[in-house]
């Protein structure tokens, strides 16, 4: 009934005061500023966004600024409107201003939720969040809360000792999201800003941001039961369920988010570092709650359990120092100079741009081989993220220009054949049968 009162009444206003002639004033002051605020809009927005776009390393305040600017129609039909109103108020009376007053509000919450809920990837969810958002303050503005609230209240169902109505679960449902998405938003700014503190090595600035993500998600969900009338210890038998279905079912989830934290802290691996584990090798792009991303020199992104890093043997090519050593084995043949060829592939290994100083390369003599003299060529890289294999193929190709200019030649092996004809088994000689043995009498 409160439902159906609250309509009539709002029939009524609308019978006496939009019908009226203030009321087609006010109409057509909103359209008005429709349409001063698309025209405007139009000219605004690709500057202010343009301007925007200049901010780097936040990409969740940028998402929500481009949002803001290209929603600037409504900001200048929500400024058109209050401009409006206020002197309407000042020059007439509160009667004549109330549909003016009506469409400031909902036209300044659709403004700032559409703008909000931009931060969500998801465009169908954004929408939907939005619509649902600015139909639950329009209820609120046009006074149809109690009404609403009464008949969603009394849809319930009681079990036991609890009832849960429409109205508890509506309630729910929205407080819990919003503060939720609240807490995700300033998560992801926080963590963004930590991101770019230098003074602090990159695996903390990874720890410390998702400490507290944590933080503000246990804190929103806490907060969101409370707000709804929730009693937390209600939860008691449930969160011990919860825990042995964590035990049983999700030990694999809780053990590699616990072994990324244990990553974090004890620092041994940290976003840049070139890694091997296994078949893979690359640099680490991202340290998750759940897996570690690691980039290959093909462009393949492996997301690796942070368990795995725990249990198993793991290559750190620049944990504590960025400088690796490389191995080149090369021969060359037997009529050379060892000494000048030592000497020639050290200069060599020199004039590799990615070759470093760090120490001085070195060549050893390993071996008299099959059909070579056998060497070996060390030197130093700072960058074994831009590759392995691409460093020792310039070394190989240097060291070939070099020993071709100075004469010297690089051996392959040489093997002999004898070739036999066969022999026909049945054209050969027989061997002659021994003579007879005279046989003497008795």
């Amino acid at each position: 009934m409160d439902f159906y009162a609250t309509l009539q009444k709002w029939y009524d206003w609308a019978d006496i005061f939009v019908l009226s002639r203030w009321g087609a004033y006010q109409f057509a002051i909103i359209v008005g500023g429709y349409i001063f605020g698309l025209v405007l809009g139009r000219y605004a927005e690709p500057i202010f966004e343009a301007k925007a776009r200049e901010i780097k390393g936040n990409p969740d305040l940028l998402r929500v600024i481009v949002a803001f600017m290209r929603r600037l129609k409504w900001m200048f039909m929500t400024l058109w409107l209050w401009i409006a109103y206020t002197i309407l108020v000042y020059e007439t009376w509160p009667s004549r201003s109330w549909m003016v007053r009506l469409m400031l509000l909902l036209t300044a919450a659709w403004w700032i939720v559409s703008v909000l809920t931009r931060i969500i990837r998801n465009r169908s969810l954004s929408r939907f969040v939005a619509i649902v958002a600015w139909v639950y303050i329009a209820i609120i503005v046009l006074g149809f809360e109690t009404s609403v609230g009464h008949t969603l209240d009394r849809a319930a169902l009681t079990m036991g000792g609890m009832r849960i109505s429409l109205l508890s679960i509506t309630k729910g449902v929205i407080i819990t999201a919003s503060l939720l998405w609240l807490a995700v938003l300033i998560g992801n700014v926080l963590s963004n800003r930590i991101d770019r503190v230098e003074d602090i090595s990159p695996a903390f600035r990874v720890l410390l941001g998702k400490l507290i993500k944590i933080a503000l998600i246990l804190f929103a969900g806490a907060f969101a039961l409370s707000a709804t009338g929730i009693d937390l210890t209600a939860f008691t038998v449930f969160s011990g369920a919860v825990g042995v279905g964590v035990g049983f079912g999700l030990q694999k989830v809780v053990s590699n988010f616990l072994s990324g934290m244990i990553i974090l802290m004890d620092k041994s691996i940290k976003p840049g570092d070139t890694i091997s584990l296994g078949e893979t090798f690359g640099w680490i792009r991202e340290l998750r709650a759940r897996f570690v991303s690691v980039i290959t020199r093909d462009g393949r992104e492996y997301l690796i359990p942070n368990e795995d890093f725990i249990t198993q043997q793991v290559v750190n090519w620049s944990f504590s120092s960025a400088y690796v050593r490389i191995d080149v084995d090369f021969g060359v043949s037997f009529d050379s100079d060892p000494h000048e060829v030592v000497k020639i592939a050290i200069e060599t290994a020199k004039s590799i741009p990615r070759v470093s100083d760090y120490k001085a390369p070195v060549c050893w003599m390993t071996a008299f081989g099959a059909s070579s003299l056998d060497f070996k060529l060390r030197f130093w890289i700072t960058d074994p993220n831009n590759g392995l294999t691409n460093v020792r193929g310039q070394v190989l190709l240097a060291l070939w220009d070099s020993f071709k200019e100075a004469g010297i030649s690089i051996p392959y092996p040489h093997r002999e054949i004898i070739m036999r004809a066969p022999v026909d088994v049945r054209y050969a000689e027989k061997p002659a049968s021994p003579p007879a043995q005279p046989q003497t009498p008795d």
